[in-house]
């Protein structure tokens, strides 16, 4: 009986390391190459208020505002007018109120099959092209791929990415800049805060079915046994990054989809940025576009594989690149 559970022991063994070969061999060779940070044609370009072309700026040339509000949306016509009357009645607010506070909100449409790009350009008509800009992508890149496509337009010394459902209060940006200013001295004009909601979570355990709570908390383990440490919620897309840390971060970014909020703090976390964790007022608004078994399965599947194709070095941290 001993030698017939010791063979069985010795083959269990060897089925788990092969398995792990297995997967770093499968992690290793389906690994893409840094994604293109090639626009197309069309991408070049943002309509003005009248309706005319203009070259969008780099996020390389100097910041000429201070502030930067990024905002990914994908059909976004119906949850979009919402954040934006709220951020923009904000932000001027703020304005009137400092006339040396200079921003922008620069609206990415990711390839959106709704009129959200007519929606965002009525804002243009409004406020003008030098405070709202309308970014339409040719195809679908996915949500971090639109942020970053934002990001290398934005014209502001602090970048704010901000979701177009309008789920956190917007005027919780002051939360976050003092929040940035406190981690100063800032490492070579680096340094991130991120919006949070952990605070939120036994509330939001009392709402949700059984399933969808051992999704979260799966999730949030593998996030922190395989990629991040020390933050608590790193899916919050409430985040305020100083221009240095935005080049810095999405130059090296390789996920485009869900789970680039992980890739971008880990590879913060490796280049030793300073992050803090910011608590935020959040309100669940109804229309996301997550399924929720599928979604966690696909961010899962990122979250294995970010940590072994860097593990592996079949990706590298590079130096910043630029945008053809």
């Amino acid at each position: 009986m001993a030698p017939l559970l010791l063979q069985l022991a010795v083959l269990g063994v060897a089925l788990v390391a092969a398995a792990l070969i297995l997967i770093f061999i499968v992690a290793f060779v389906t690994a893409t190459k840094m994604p293109s940070l090639h626009r197309h044609e069309e991408e070049k370009f943002f309509l003005n208020a009248k309706g005319q072309k203009e070259t969008l700026p780099s996020i390389w040339d100097s910041p000429t505002k201070q502030l930067s509000v990024v905002v990914p949306s994908y059909n976004e016509e119906k949850r979009l007018p919402v954040m934006m009357d709220e951020a923009l009645g904000y932000l001027e607010k703020r304005q009137k109120q400092d006339p040396t506070f200079t921003y922008e909100v620069i609206v990415v449409d990711d390839g959106s099959k709704d009129q959200t790009s007519k929606v965002a350009f009525k804002y243009c008509q409004r406020y003008g092209s030098d405070k709202i800009r309308v970014i339409t992508l040719v195809k679908n890149r996915g949500k971090g791929g639109a942020i970053r496509m934002g990001v290398f337009s934005s014209r502001g010394k602090k970048i704010l990415m901000a979701d177009a459902d309008g789920a956190t209060k917007f005027p919780d940006v002051e939360k976050l800049e003092k929040g940035l200013n406190d981690l100063q001295p800032w490492p070579d004009q680096m340094a991130i805060a991120c919006g949070s909601r952990a605070h939120l979570e036994k509330e939001s355990i009392a709402q949700r079915s059984y399933f969808r709570t051992l999704l979260m908390y799966g999730f949030h383990f593998l996030v922190w046994f395989l990629c991040v440490k020390g933050i608590r919620d790193t899916q919050c897309g409430f985040k305020l990054l100083t221009r240095e840390a935005a080049s810095r971060t999405f130059s090296s970014l390789h996920i485009e989809r869900w789970a680039f909020d992980v890739e971008l703090l880990y590879i913060a976390q490796f280049l030793k940025i300073p992050i803090a964790e910011i608590a935020v007022n959040w309100t669940e608004i109804e229309g996301s576009k997550l399924v929720p078994f599928w979604s966690w399965l696909q961010m899962g599947k990122d979250l294995l594989f970010i940590r072994l194709r860097y593990l592996t070095g079949a990706w590298r941290l590079e130096q910043t690149r630029k945008m053809n």
